[in-house]
């Protein structure tokens, strides 16, 4: 008994001990010595070598081989929007403005209107600067007015690197659009106008110009893309006194330097000028997303008068004449309130009598706003830019009733 189990136990250290001699000599994997790829990843290395070699070989270079590989890729990076950029790019232009304005010298003691007309005047040189575009291939831009307020010299850079003189041909503060005309002795590449009743908000659009000034580092223009945010934005007189009627919101980034600028849908057509920005700061001019154009129909109306006259023809006739209501009148004339204003007078062969006109006559509405006094009616017509040939859409109330008729405003008669 003693014997069998000294023979069992020998028997199983020296299994013990060639199992373990089989492990130490056994052909297992090995840790790679520094420096040397193991088998598995060296062979995939080589495949890669063998598929990366294989691009520029067959004599082909790399950038033929990149552009055979890339084929597909490179066609799906030009859209609608490339496409549009390159329509308008040659057409947009940087503007560089010279202002001379007088200083009257800031009095602690004096600082005030009357006292101020006694201090002595100096001039001083502004710089500033602003984008534009051309609509024609002799040479006429198209910007905003605040750009070129009060300019002494005004220069236009081209895409091509060209510095050009400009002349004010024609300005308007009013809808704040101004228009330039350079002389570069050959046909110029210009900008298509669009429709700008028909923008769709949502829809793409591109702002390109001179923001801070880069148009002046490699004379291209910059661009931002954005959507129609909305439209119609009606902020009457709100800013620097200019009346700013049915503006096209976007968010495409502009900042200072942008003024002037088109903004483009994707078809290539300019739709609006850009014009001014809600800011987190007026110091920077800074972008927010709060973007605003002058719709480029607009800008149409003016530009046959600028270009012909120098300024926008306002003046027109109506043949009417009207005075504010007071109680007495309203409750003569069966009104509930003192709302309206009163036809006093209205001359023969005049527009408004022919639009039926008559004395006596409470004027209610004009153009869909009531009016109060007649101080709305010119409210109506400066704000909505009229002039010869527009119309006025006027509520009336006579005897009782109330009746809609439309004067057409028309120039004054000669003599």
């Amino acid at each position: 008994m003693t014997r069998t189990r000294s023979g069992a136990m020998l028997w199983v250290v020296a299994i013990l001990v060639a199992f373990a001699a089989g492990r130490m000599t056994s052909p297992g994997p090995r840790r790679a010595a520094e420096g040397e790829v193991p088998e598995a990843r060296q062979a995939g290395a080589q495949v890669a070598k063998t598929d990366t070699a294989s691009l520029w070989t067959e004599g082909r270079s790399p950038q033929e081989s990149r552009s055979a590989l890339g084929a597909d890729v490179a066609s799906s990076r030009r859209n609608a929007i490339t496409e549009a950029v390159a329509k308008v790019s040659p057409a947009v232009v940087g503007i560089n403005v010279t202002q001379i304005r007088e200083v009257t010298p800031w009095n602690p003691f004096f600082d005030d209107p009357f006292f101020r007309q006694f201090l002595p005047r100096y001039q001083q040189v502004v710089k500033s600067l602003g984008s534009g575009f051309l609509i024609s291939k002799d040479g006429y831009i198209v910007t905003n007015e605040h750009v070129v307020h009060q300019a002494s010299e005004v220069v236009v850079t081209l895409v091509t690197g060209e510095h050009h003189k400009a002349r004010l041909i024609g300005a308007d503060y009013t809808t704040d659009v101004a228009l330039l005309k350079i002389d570069a002795n050959r046909e110029l590449p210009y900008a298509r106008l669009g429709d700008s009743d028909d923008v769709i908000i949502g829809e793409w659009v591109v702002a390109l110009g001179n923001p801070f000034g880069l148009f002046e580092i490699n004379a291209q223009p910059i661009v931002t893309v954005g959507v129609v945010s909305a439209v119609n934005q009606d902020f009457g007189r709100q800013v620097s006194d200019r009346v700013y009627q049915d503006m096209i919101q976007t968010d495409a980034a502009v900042n200072s330097g942008n003024s002037g600028g088109p903004l483009v849908n994707i078809l290539g057509e300019v739709i609006g000028v850009n014009t001014w920005i809600i800011s987190a700061s007026e110091n920077t001019g800074a972008n927010i997303g709060l973007n605003f154009a002058i719709p480029i129909n607009r800008v149409k109306r003016v530009l046959n008068d600028l270009r012909r006259y120098g300024q926008v023809n306002r003046s027109f006739w109506t043949g009417l004449e009207v005075e504010n209501i007071n109680p007495a009148i309203a409750r003569y004339l069966g009104l509930r309130t003192s709302r309206g204003v009163i036809v006093a007078d209205v001359k023969k062969n005049s527009p408004a009598e022919r639009a039926g006109i008559r004395p006596g006559d409470v004027i209610l509405k004009v153009n869909g706003r009531s009016i109060s006094t007649t101080d709305d009616i010119w409210a109506v017509i400066e704000d909505e830019d009229l002039k010869p040939g527009d119309s006025l859409e006027l509520e009336i109330y006579r005897d009782g009733s109330t009746l809609r008729t439309r004067l057409r405003l028309e120039a004054p008669p000669e003599g």
